[in-house]
């Protein structure tokens, strides 16, 4: 059996895409599966073990190689084509696939022409389904019910990288997100760094470490939260602190990272691809959520997962699926109004 998996949106959902790859090799250990994704996404998955192929599409040229991969596809002749995106492009695609099954969501613009078709709705009811149960309905198309946790495999290459980072105990922070209104503020995680160094100096083992983690483009705002934390301790004559805070942004691929949480005490991120990727590898995590809500789906699926948000009744939140650069309000309340100690709680249940 050959099958085609189709998720060409942003980081966390090619992770949580990932569930599927598992739930299909366990029912079907002898398939060839193949993976398409955008450009920009192929390094969580070239090296994947139960894939056969890694597909990819350009976006900078997205016609172009759109229809080059068409033709591929079409030549490949996939028993099944499983498409968790919902717009036109890859509804195309999956159409004109020669599949005997073309499965995906009512949402998509071609699903006319699926073989398959699932509702996929995301709602605010606390009782909604995770996203790896929604992506997962188009696995009924070729009998498959079993809902499995998604999983990145670390390349051996990717574990030597950070060996040097490991020596000690550490949490990892990813402080940062493509939007604003999902991003808990840099001054709300200096206060946590601050107050977790003070309040356990005397318990933490020697040299440990909290790493900050993120793209290149998160460096400078990583490196903004360390500047104001070694300032303001030494304000407080406490600059000979036995821990240490360490800016790895850009210093690592994405696997490096994920490779790198698998050993952490605990991983820090807000509702962004970094708490995907510590679900990866089933790192323990805790989830920030500010403008978003948990009800949405897209929650940590660690063993040990944890989530923080505001206790606050807002009216206006949560005011969007995604975020926004800015606050429709203007008071950024359902961030502002999360108290440190919320996370000092979870984080030092766990040391």
């Amino acid at each position: 059996m050959k099958i085609l998996l189709i998720q060409t949106a942003f980081i966390g959902d090619v992770i949580l895409a990932t569930s599927l790859i598992e739930s299909i090799y366990k029912k079907y250990p002898s398939a060839k599966i193949d993976f398409l994704l955008r450009k920009g996404n192929e390094n969580l998955l070239q090296e994947h073990p139960l894939l056969n192929e890694v597909l990819i599409w350009d976006k900078k040229n997205k016609y172009k190689s759109l229809f080059d991969l068409i033709k591929k596809v079409r030549k490949t002749n996939y028993d099944a084509v499983l498409n968790l995106q919902r717009f036109g492009a890859t509804g195309l695609l999956t159409a004109f696939s020669k599949a005997e099954i073309k499965a995906g969501f009512k949402k998509n613009p071609f699903s006319w022409a699926f073989t398959h078709k699932y509702e996929h709705v995301i709602t605010t009811d606390k009782n909604s389904p995770h996203e790896i149960e929604r992506n997962s309905k188009v696995l009924e198309s070729i009998k498959i019910n079993e809902i499995l946790k998604p999983k990145l495999y670390p390349s051996q290459s990717d574990k030597d990288k950070i060996k040097e980072f490991i020596k000690n105990d550490f949490i990892c922070i990813a402080p940062t997100s493509v939007w604003f209104t999902k991003q808990f503020p840099l001054h709300k995680w200096i206060d946590f760094i601050e107050k977790f160094l003070l309040e356990n100096e005397t318990i933490l083992p020697q040299n440990f470490t909290i790493y900050l983690l993120g793209a290149p483009s998160d460096a400078e705002n990583c490196q903004k939260i360390i500047d104001t934390i070694e300032t303001k301790l030494k304000e407080l004559n406490q600059n000979n602190l036995k821990f240490k805070v360490v800016n790895l942004a850009g210093k690592l691929s994405l696997m490096q990272s994920a490779a790198l949480m698998e050993h952490a005490k605990l991983v820090l991120a807000n509702d962004s691809a970094p708490l995907h990727l510590a679900s990866s590898v089933n790192a323990p995590v805790c989830a920030v959520f500010c403008s978003t809500v948990p009800a949405f789906g897209f929650t940590p699926l660690s063993d040990k997962s944890f989530i923080v948000e505001t206790q606050k009744q807002l009216d206006c939140r949560p005011c969007g699926l995604h975020g926004f650069k800015s606050c429709p309000k203007g008071h950024f309340e359902c961030a502002e109004s999360i108290k440190t100690e919320q996370i000092l709680e979870i984080v030092n249940s766990i040391l």
